[in-house]
């Protein structure tokens, strides 16, 4: 039976609207975070749906050295914490370290572990302690149902509710597929499954010294995510994603988003009247 994860004034899980997880990649103003969470908490309110905000304060996985970023823990959670003040929005974030963890739960309703990380027994278990929401991404070289010890790993901890996401998985050198037997696999640990549709259609390293992706399959593998009944949707959107310094060809486009998840949303109404 599915364990619901509980966010403050919403429920993730059975039952439920989908969650909405959704931001840029990575903070690069106060300005322009406030202005991507306006729209977006906008958004889902008139689609009826909960939003946690997302956005990066360190991309501590770049494929170079070179690549910018982020603002640091210090001044990437002081714009998170302007988010909820402002807005009454949840928010979310990665961590990549477990020293990372309580100060970021103090700001955070959700942490967020990287898919890279999946497996860091460390990290899982600080951020566990917090007693904080958690949402880990499979590891791009993870079977689903192996993700059953990383929640094992949470739970033998403390009682924060977890939350798994499917986010593609390597398939040769420079791109991702998804397995979509993923979301029913990982929804039999017992927990609620978000789908990442933007991080699933990365091409890792394939513009040299960064990723790159195809933003024309975001659409329709979410679409295809909705239909096996996914308990959430995660989107990295942006007004100008040809400007954004992380993952712009994966992002939508900010005043396209609202058109996009409202079809596919579409799906995932008539999914759950159909189990119903």
């Amino acid at each position: 039976m599915m364990q619901n994860v509980n966010l403050g004034s919403f429920t993730v899980g059975n039952g439920n609207r989908p969650l909405l997880i959704a931001g840029p990649c990575v903070i690069e103003s106060y300005d322009l975070t406030m202005k991507i969470a306006a729209h977006l908490e906008s958004v889902a309110s008139v689609l009826n749906v909960p939003l946690v905000f997302k956005a990066s304060f360190d991309k501590a996985n770049r494929t170079s050295n070179k690549s910018f970023r982020g603002l640091g823990i210090d001044e990437g959670l002081r714009v998170l914490e302007s988010v909820t003040k402002k807005l009454g929005c949840p928010v979310t974030t990665d961590i990549h370290l477990p020293d990372q963890a309580a100060p970021t739960a103090e700001v955070c309703s959700l942490l967020q572990i990287p898919a890279f990380l999946a497996r860091q027994t460390d990290l899982l278990v600080a951020a566990a302690k917090t007693g904080r929401a958690i949402n880990v991404k499979k590891g791009q070289f993870m079977a689903p149902l192996d993700m059953q010890y990383v929640v094992e790993k949470i739970r033998e901890t403390s009682e924060s509710g977890v939350m798994l996401c499917e986010r593609g998985t390597f398939f040769g050198y420079g791109r991702l597929v998804n397995d979509m037997q993923a979301i029913p696999l990982m929804q039999s640990l017992g927990v609620p499954v978000v789908f990442d549709a933007t991080h699933s259609v990365q091409q890792p390293g394939g513009l040299g010294g960064s990723t790159g992706g195809n933003r024309a399959m975001v659409e329709p593998l979410a679409r295809a995510a909705a239909a096996l009944g996914a308990n959430g949707f995660f989107f990295e959107v942006h007004p100008n994603p040809e400007q954004s310094p992380s993952d712009g060809p994966n992002m939508i486009y900010l005043d396209h988003f609202a058109e996009v998840f409202q079809r596919v949303l579409r799906i995932w109404e008539t999914n759950d009247q159909f189990k119903a």
